[in-house]
């Protein structure tokens, strides 16, 4: 999306340029405008892949150390789960059902 809007400010600039003697001073400032959409959008499609990358970093960072603390936290305690992944429920817990009779 950023390079097509900045290949429009692109085109628009430069028809801007060939039509430069055409135009009246008054409406001449488009063509800063222009050149000024081309550079920020030059600047956002060098931007977002730094940023993009420099969070990926920073959440592999933080999965990392909540990793570490976890298994620290777990060494430390003693406590070992008894949790197997299973996803079953048993009758005691299912909501809405009750066991008594």
């Amino acid at each position: 999306m950023t390079a097509t809007i900045t290949i429009g400010w692109a085109i628009a600039l430069i028809v801007l340029l060939a039509v430069r003697s055409e135009l009246p001073a008054d409406v001449r400032w488009w063509t800063w405008t222009c050149v000024t959409g081309l550079l920020m959008g030059l600047f956002g499609l060098w931007y977002v892949p730094v940023l993009k990358r420099r969070r990926a970093r920073m959440a592999a960072d933080r999965a990392g150390a909540v990793a570490a603390a976890g298994q620290e936290a777990q060494l430390s305690s003693g406590y070992e789960s008894r949790d197997n992944g299973s996803n079953t429920v048993s009758s005691t817990e299912t909501p809405g059902k009750s066991t008594r009779s």
